[in-house]
């Protein structure tokens, strides 16, 4: 019997070699700190680094983790996974060891790579599972033969199809778990095409900058997928994002695309950084959050750029919902982009027709994970035949746009990054003066979402805030810690004993002004 032939499609293929094929490969693909590289120099690198897999025994669609900053290595590694037909695992660099190991076990990778500056936190992680092993990016074996030498079928992309896996993205999402959304080949070829192109218009004249990191689906579009897509430039910047660091960036790099998110803005607007700073830019884009009207006015005012804000998720990959060059509607999070549905549900599943009405927002693209790693029941509350449910409460306005009012769970979204309650409250619960412990998001002056613990003292202690804040950074990331702690006799609880979350948040609102940061 005569099978058809399967069609097939490499991302990291259509990312870089495409480019040197259609005669662009002097095209600079890459700026980081102390490197350079066009697109035809960025493709002997990945065809080196995907030799160096293969000489290690990785196997198509077997896990390469990944926990190091963003530099040319990092890119190099992501994309020689993807050549060779492996899946490329990027972990924040933002975890502790306990938490990359939950990870690493998770993804059942071998290998870890590392760098200089992490190799202390991946090595005490991959310690407490015995079966992973810890590789300093520089330590890929290296081929010095290429395609002169007879090696050409070495250095060809593996024969991937579009349905095949390309990356996981970890997310905690609305159930305070890690888990692996699966993204397709395919998935990045669409949010190339529908996102990069139609809404940023981008170009190979754009020079690229982004302040969220490759670990998370919106810096991984931004710093990788939609600069060598349209075959512009990725400017890498590893050093953790400040006001000062990347105005400092871009003056020497003149970006035109500046990817940030709210938290970003409200300390750069907070700094003394010049105006004229960013003068390359020519727009601005924004995610994790929504973006406050009045930041998006006062960035304009100041910086002389208007910000796109969008909404996207890890499990779609990328933005799918986005304001739009010269139609900006602020403190909305814009129209769905072009090859995207979205519709609001009530409760029930039921479709909410009628404008300025609440309700949970579904969306359906190309660019949806085929599901979350090993968690069946996550994966049929959240995939849902060709829907995808956002948990994302939004209402629709009387000109198409879609504003965002609030999360259907009680997970804190603090500077773009989810936070699982319970996992801050497990570790307060760990140090000896707390007895209780509840934990809320509560908007800071910015409107911007934050952690705030209240704690119920154990008999004879003293609650000391600094302390416990401090308690809260050595067991968890930074970005989870609660930004205040406050002290309360008791917590209220309905009859049935659950914490009564909204009247703790009142009370924050209330009695205490949590200041931006």
């Amino acid at each position: 019997m005569k099978h058809a032939k399967r069609e097939t499609f490499n991302a990291a293929d259509y990312l870089v070699s495409r480019h040197v094929r259609t005669g662009n490969g002097d095209r600079t693909a890459v700026v980081a700190p102390g490197r350079i590289l066009s697109y035809a120099e960025l493709g002997t690198e990945v065809r080196r680094a995907a030799r160096g897999l293969r000489e290690l025994e990785i196997r198509p669609e077997e896990r390469v983790a990944m926990c190091m900053p963003d530099d040319a290595d990092l890119l190099i590694l992501i994309l020689a996974a993807m050549h060779i037909g492996a899946v490329a695992v990027p972990c924040s660099t933002m975890l502790t060891d306990q938490e990359l190991a939950e990870l690493l076990a998770d993804c059942r990778a071998r290998i870890v790579f590392a760098a200089h500056d992490t190799a202390d936190v991946v090595r005490r992680a991959a310690a407490t599972l015995g079966t992973v092993r810890v590789m300093l990016a520089r330590d890929l074996p290296a081929d010095e033969a290429d395609e002169a030498d007879g090696n050409a079928d070495a250095d060809t992309p593996y024969p991937t199809w579009p349905d095949s896996p390309a990356l996981w993205q970890y997310t905690s999402g609305t159930t305070g778990t890690p888990k692996a959304a699966m993204h397709r080949h395919a998935g990045i070829r669409t949010v190339a095409e529908r996102y990069g192109r139609e809404v940023l218009r981008i170009a190979p004249g754009d020079r690229c900058l982004s302040v969220a990191k490759f670990f998370f689906g919106y810096g991984l579009g931004n710093s990788v997928i939609f600069p060598l897509a349209a075959g512009a430039t990725t400017i890498l910047e590893p050093g953790r994002p400040s006001p000062e660091l990347f105005a400092s960036r871009a003056l020497s790099e003149s970006p035109t695309l500046l990817f940030g998110s709210p938290s970003f803005w409200a300390r750069l607007l907070a700094s003394d950084v010049p105006s004229d700073a960013f003068a390359s830019v020519r727009l601005g884009i924004s995610a994790g959050e929504a973006l406050p009207a009045r930041m998006f006015h006062r960035m304009r005012n100041r910086f002389g750029f208007e910000i796109l804000d969008g909404l996207g998720s890890t499990e779609m990959l990328h933005i799918y919902v986005s304001n739009r060059q010269g139609r900006i509607r602020p403190g909305s999070s814009g129209w769905p982009v072009t090859g995207y549905d979205v519709e609001l549900r009530d409760e029930q599943g039921a479709l909410i027709e009628r404008e300025q009405t609440p309700g949970e927002m579904y969306v359906r693209g190309d660019s949806a994970a085929t599901g979350y790693w090993c968690r069946t029941e996550a994966s049929r509350r959240v995939f849902l035949g060709e829907w995808v449910r956002t948990s994302d409460i939004y209402q629709r306005n009387d000109d198409g746009s879609y504003t965002y009012l609030g999360r259907s769970g009680h997970v804190i979204k603090a500077g773009g990054i989810w936070v699982s309650p319970a996992e801050v409250e497990d570790q307060l619960l760990e140090h000896p003066a707390v007895a209780e412990a509840a934990v809320v998001g509560v908007p800071d002056e910015d409107g911007l979402e934050k952690p705030v613990a209240f704690v119920v003292a154990a008999p004879d202690a003293e609650v000391d805030q600094d302390a416990l804040i401090q308690w809260c950074r050595s067991g968890l990331a930074a970005f989870k810690r609660p930004r205040a702690v406050l002290e309360v006799t008791e917590l209220p609880k309905t009859s049935s004993g659950k914490i009564r979350r909204e009247a703790l948040r009142e009370r924050v609102r209330h009695d205490y002004a949590l200041r931006p940061g």
